[in-house]
């Protein structure tokens, strides 16, 4: 498996660089395509931090039960 913040990292700088060219953008079509790429990206990350936030909630097993 990949390293978590690598993925992170490399989702963060892709949503930024969409992010300013979609500023630069001078059609609708264009602004369009871009506004999906950064929505595609968005979806990406949040999965990732689900499985991520998943990964933690079950990283705690082999600890001793308070009861």
């Amino acid at each position: 498996m990949m390293d978590p913040e690598l993925l992170i990292n490399g989702i963060s700088r892709e949503i930024l660089a969409t992010l300013k060219a979609m500023a630069k953008a001078k059609t609708p079509e264009e602004r369009l395509m871009y506004s999906e790429t950064v929505k595609n990206l968005s979806d990406s990350f949040g999965s990732i931090l689900g499985i991520l936030s998943d990964m933690a909630v079950f990283g705690d097993e082999d600890s001793s039960l308070p009861f």
